[in-house]
């Protein structure tokens, strides 16, 4: 936690925020810990977070700050959306390497890959949101982040999309490109009409990536057996 309320704290002085931004990066904590509490009996086989949880725990301490300021996100300035970027830039060039940590050691855990999506699926919503907030692009961009959520309430109430997917490269790389365009998207110096290319760009991959998905599931579905 400490080092979360040095980064948080630094942004705070640096970018003038008020001091309700600790409250709420401190409350997003609260609920990060609390799931991982929830999924540890089951997703650890042995003591400790171990080398790989640690890195995307050192994620965390980037993501929660940029999430905690999406109540600012209309009247943040150019230094605080810069900050926004940097950070995100970092905790998006960490991604992939708790991966490698876990797949070296010998410490791969359903619960890792949990957390290291979910963390990646909530920084990709805080952008969207920030973009929407920040920038001259519409409430539409916000389906950038909130596409995986939908699908998520989409399998209770369709079972078939609850489905275990495949690794996918394609998946990866379409995650990928909608991080690099959020960020593209938010810069202060690219052009609004840029921004929107970018970002509309990045929603129809993801769309299309999510089509991919629903019509294999829905195949695997009507060819297994009841």
């Amino acid at each position: 936690m400490i080092p979360l309320l040095v980064v948080s704290g630094s942004a705070v002085v640096l970018l003038d925020l008020p001091s309700r931004y600790l409250i709420v990066v401190m409350g997003l904590h609260g609920v990060m810990a609390a799931l991982l509490l929830r999924g540890w009996r089951s997703g650890m086989p042995g003591p400790g977070l171990g080398a790989a949880n640690r890195v995307t725990l050192g994620r965390a301490l980037l993501v929660l700050p940029v999430a905690a300021m999406v109540p600012w996100g209309t009247s943040l300035d150019t230094p605080a959306i810069w900050w926004v970027i940097g950070a995100s830039t970092l905790a998006l060039g960490l991604d992939g390497v708790d991966g490698w940590v876990a797949r070296s050691t010998g410490t791969s855990t359903p619960l890792g890959a949990r957390f290291d999506m979910e963390l990646d699926a909530f920084l990709l919503l805080a952008l969207s949101l920030l973009l929407w907030l920040a920038g001259p692009l519409g409430p539409w961009v916000i389906l950038i982040g909130a596409l995986r959520y939908l699908f998520v309430l989409a399998g209770w109430l369709w079972p078939p999309l609850r489905g275990a997917l495949p690794e996918s490269m394609r998946r990866k790389t379409v995650c990928v490109v909608q991080g690099v365009g959020l960020l593209v998207a938010l810069g202060p110096i690219v052009p609004s009409p840029m921004a929107t290319a970018v970002a509309a760009t990045a929603l129809v991959a993801l769309i299309y990536s999510f089509a991919v998905d629903v019509v294999w599931l829905a195949r695997q579905a009507r060819t297994s057996p009841a």
